[in-house]
């Protein structure tokens, strides 16, 4: 990105974010690791929890809280919340980039498992997580959806993903017309996205580490109420950054300022 390099404060806050062992999500862990915050990230396995940090290198610093748990259901979320309010005092933001990529087949030759792995399972993990966290976050924090711009662009192979993002994108817009600017509600609407696993050289795509500094610039912007945010290539998060980083900044609230 070309905006400012300056990362607000967010040493008091402690930030859950389920799915954060992917390769979109190991941006967001980094990014509020970088702004100081408290980051909890979930794992399957003790196994998983192991190599995430080593991928993590030295950014995997004590802030980082990689809790063995199974969120994907009501009661297992509700027992992540339990026990990051246990651990670390509460939730300030949640950042959710639950869910993978699957293709295959026509709408028409879907069966039962791959409608419950593609679309039940991923659905059913975010309002659980929603369900469990909203009501212990912090007012000044956000919540924020990871979703693919596959949730208005059909792809024929694809209909699960595209039919499971689009819900999501309602979630939020319903999330947000029943918050009435009580709380704040993001969706980061993602095109194709340059990972350390995946990368096309393609340097329009916006990065992983980029997803994460606008997730954090909208934990920060205090002043900013929740929206759906574009990031579907460079010029939209560009322009998407900027704005979130001018209202942190304007905020006399605002968390400090800190540069890296």
């Amino acid at each position: 990105m070309h905006s400012s390099n300056a990362l607000p404060d967010l040493s008091s806050r402690r930030a859950l974010v389920p799915g954060g062992t992917g390769a979109v999500g190991e941006g967001v862990v980094r990014g509020y690791l970088a702004a100081g915050a408290d980051v909890v990230v979930p794992t399957r396995t003790q196994e998983r929890a192991e190599e995430f940090r080593a991928v993590l290198g030295e950014a995997a610093t004590d802030r980082l809280h990689l809790m063995v748990h199974d969120y994907t259901t009501f009661a297992g979320a509700e027992q992540l919340a339990e026990e990051m309010e246990r651990r670390l005092g509460g939730v300030d933001d949640v950042v959710a980039p639950i869910g993978g990529w699957w293709a295959g087949k026509r709408l028409s030759e879907i069966d039962e498992a791959d409608w419950q792995s593609a679309f039940v399972d991923p659905a059913t993990a975010h309002l659980a997580v929603l369900r469990a966290c909203l009501p212990r976050l912090n007012a000044r924090g956000a919540y924020t959806l990871i979703v693919g711009a596959s949730a208005f662009t059909p792809i024929p192979g694809s209909g699960l993903v595209s039919m499971e993002q689009a819900a999501l994108l309602m979630m939020q817009q319903v999330l947000a017309a029943e918050l009435d600017g009580e709380q704040r509600a993001f969706a980061l609407v993602l095109g194709p996205v340059r990972t350390r696993l995946v990368d096309s050289g393609d340097p329009d795509q916006v990065t992983a580490d980029q997803v994460g500094a606008v997730a954090v610039a909208a934990s920060a912007a205090a002043a900013v109420g929740g929206r759906q945010i574009r990031l579907r290539d460079q010029a939209e998060a560009d322009e998407a950054l900027a704005l979130l980083q001018a209202a942190w900044l304007k905020d006399p609230d605002a968390d400090a300022v800190r540069g890296f």
